[in-house]
This record gives structure tokens, sequence and C-alpha cells, in this order.
């Protein structure tokens, strides 16, 4: 494959107003992708757009619409809306493409640029590379006349339509009357839909992190600040916390007495009432690399499988559809019910374990702590230049590490698709020898990015 100019594991990211995340490249992936998705035909074609709830959102947004307007593609605007919403109302407004601009869980100082086929799935690595291909060209090429320009309209109702669509996922035998919530929206995209959709459901809602400002998402709250959460989860006796990220496409969760799980124990739990009630295909789950061991030995216990994919919750959803699985996700919380939409969707894996937790008649730390994780730890190593996994002394020191855990775990080292990061992660039975091999295996690295 190709080398990626622009596009990492999860579309195009990086600090707003520096490169790649700038205005001219926002336009210029405006015109590339409106090029590549216009057909022949003479027929209007369109793009919608959702985002997220940070400054910079307005700067891509409008370069992004003039983009695709120069090249002729109509535009819908939607504002403030999860990514899965995006990817929903990309397919029932049969439009040609979905962009969301959002960084995801990142802080509000980086932004990002993610595409959705027609279908409502990510663009494969193969279009990403022709459309970065084609933002090469010149700025003039292929542009518009004056009277086949794009029309450009916002959308009022799009957030109403996604409760809609949420609230139809949760059993219909069930309410969620008598139950206190904690929602933590992180500031972010679901600072509305997520809070409106629990309380119409039945539920007394207790609101954290939906009072967005541009510059406070995911600011000491959300899925990856989940203490803000468990907090209020204790000081309201609530029932449940649950937090989502920026654009709400992963989750955490906590029992009522505020200890934190993660995707790993959520999809455990789901997959397992989904399998009693005859609703999980495929024969198991699919996973990351990243994914804790005890997940796996949780499901092989209940004869089912884990399959794993490379970081990325697109792979997972790629292996899902080969395989015909509706339920995977990564250890962060992006959980994919393909059932019901076509990518990461906090709301929607919430409402699952909420159905669970309702016909339980348990409380949530009975059910919350499925298996028991094996030692696990993940390392970051920050570089500025060269390939650190190319050299020597950290081929030598991830092959030494994967002798001496013989057999009895997993190494894994990895660059970041999204930061200049390299990222160790090792698990294992023996937590000491595990520790041991993440700080030699940092330790190269270090070295080789000095």
């Amino acid at each position: 494959m190709s080398k990626r100019a622009y596009f990492g594991t999860d579309g195009i990211r990086g600090e707003a107003n520096c490169h790649p995340m700038t205005a001219e490249v926002a336009l210029r992936v405006g015109m590339a992708a409106g090029k590549m998705f216009m057909s022949s035909d003479e027929r209007r074609h369109l793009v919608v757009i959702g985002k997220d709830t940070r400054l910079s959102g307005y700067m891509i947004e409008t370069a992004l619409v003039a983009g695709f307007t120069s090249v002729g593609m109509d535009v819908r605007q939607f504002g403030p809306l999860p990514t899965p919403g995006v990817a929903m109302m990309t397919r029932s407004l049969r439009a040609d493409l979905g962009v969301m601009i959002s960084a995801s869980h990142n802080a509000f100082s980086d932004n990002g640029i993610k595409l959705f086929g027609p279908d409502g799935y990510k663009l494969s690595d193969e279009k990403e590379l022709e459309i970065e291909a084609l933002m090469d060209e010149g700025l003039n090429q292929n542009l518009a006349s004056p009277t086949a320009l794009g029309r450009v309209q916002r959308i009022d109702d799009c957030q109403a339509r996604y409760i809609e669509i949420a609230k139809a996922t949760f059993p219909r035998r069930l309410s969620l009357a008598g139950m206190r919530i904690v929602i933590d929206c992180a500031n972010g995209a679901a600072y509305k839909v997520a809070p409106e959709a629990l309380h119409e459901l039945g539920a007394e809602v207790i609101r954290v992190g939906v009072t967005p400002n541009g510059f406070n998402i995911n600011q000491e709250c959300g899925s990856t600040h989940p203490a803000a959460m468990a907090r209020q989860v204790r000081e309201y006796r609530a029932d449940i916390g649950i937090a989502l990220d920026g654009d709400a496409d992963r989750l955490v969760i906590c029992d009522e007495k505020g200890q934190v799980v993660d995707g790993d124990q959520i999809m455990a739990l789901i997959a397992g009432e989904w399998a009693t009630r005859g609703l999980l295909r495929g024969g198991g789950v699919v996973a990351t690399v990243m994914s804790n061991l005890g997940l796996e030995r949780r499901l092989a216990a209940r004869g089912l499988k884990l399959e794993r994919t490379q970081v990325g919750d697109r792979y997972v959803m790629a292996r899902m559809r080969e395989g015909g699985f509706n339920l995977g996700g990564e250890q962060s919380g992006h959980l994919i019910l393909s059932d019901f939409s076509t990518t990461g969707d906090g709301l929607l894996a919430a409402l699952q374990v909420l159905a669970v937790l309702k016909e339980s008649d348990q409380p949530m730390s009975a059910l919350a702590r499925q298996f028991d994780p094996v030692p696990q730890l993940l390392e970051n190593v920050r570089f500025t230049a060269g390939k650190p996994l190319e050299d020597k002394q950290v081929l030598g020191a991830i092959a030494e590490a994967q002798e001496r855990l013989n057999g009895c775990g997993r190494i894994v080292v990895r660059a970041s698709g999204t930061e200049p990061l390299i990222r160790i992660m090792a698990e294992g039975d023996d937590e000491k020898l595990v520790g041991q091999v993440v700080r030699e295996i940092a330790g190269a690295v270090k070295k080789a990015a000095a």
C-alpha cells in the first residue's frame, strides 16, 4: 500500500490550524472527495457534514463546504452530532458522502476529518489514497460552472432523528423508569442527544459535561477522565454512570460504587447476554490486538471466540462484515453493534448495558466485572524523527521479550495512527515480568528515537 500523506487510522487528524489540519487541507479534502463521489449522471450530488463542539470546527467546516460546493456538490450541515449519527444520516438522506469533523477524545486544540461512504461505513484505505492523490492536483481543475455550484442548507431536526433511532434500539418491553443515571457527554457532540434519549426512555438523568464552550471538550470529563462521572455517581447515589468521548463513538461505564470498567468488560457483558438470547452472530466477538487476554479466556469459557484485528474500529468493522459478526470493539470503549450501526456508538452500547442491568434485577457492581483482567501494561514513547520500529535494537528487545513471556502472554508494539508515539503493550500472568519487558522495550525505543 502507498504511504499515506494525510490520512491516519481514523481519518485526518492534527493540531488545528497546523498542517495537516488547516483550512487549505480541508478545502482540498472537500474538492477531492467531491470530485471522486460525483458520478457522470445529471442528478444533484449530496454530502452531509456533522461536527463536535471544538472552536476550530467552524473553520474546518467552512473550508470543507467551500471545497464541496466548488465542484458542484450540495451540502447539508448538521451542527453538533455524534459520529455514528452522521453515519446514520448519510444513509438516511441517501447522501453520496458523509463527513464528521472531530478529533474524538483528543483535546480541543486538535481536530480531524472522518469520511463515510453512502453506505454509512468509513472509507477504505484504497478510497482514502484515491482522495489523497486528487488532493495534490491543482485547485483550479474540474471546477463547477457558476450555474452548477453546490447549494448549502442546515438540517435542524437531525438531532431529534438520531434520538429516535437510538431509542428504537432499546428493547420495547423495557423502560428506564426508576433508574438514576449519570451521563457525562465530555462537553462534546452528544451533549444534547444522549441525556435527552435517556430521559425519554424514562430515566432520571444527572447531566455532566453538557456545557461546551469550544475549549472544554474532553477537559477533565468524558471517557478519558471517568473520575468526574464516578464522583457524580457516588454523590447522587446513581445506579450507573456512562461517560462518552468528544464525538460519542466510545464509552466507559462505572457501577453504583463508582468503579470504572472498560470496553473489554462491556463487550463481555453484552456478548454473554446476546449469546444467552440467541442474538450473537458469528460465534463470538471481534476486537483488536489491544484487548485483554482475560476477555479471550472469558469468551472461550462460554464456547465463544475472540478474533483480533489491528487497532482501529474500521478494521474491526471490516472483519465483522467478513465473518458475519454483530458485536465488536476496542478496549478503549469503541463498541460496534452492527445490527444497529455502521460504526462505534457509545450511546447505543450504553443502552444495551442498561437493558442487561434492567432485566437482571442486580446492581451494576454484580455485572460490571465479567472477568479478572490479565496484568497488562501500556507505555507510550514519543518520537520526533526516524523510524524506531525499524531499529535493530528495538526489534531485538521485542524478540527477547517474546521469548521471556514463553507463550504465557502477548506483546504488541505499534506506531500510533494519530500521534507521533510508539505504543508498547505487554500482558501476561506474571505482572512483574510484564513490567520488565515493557520497560526494556521502551528503553530501546527511546534510544532509537533520541
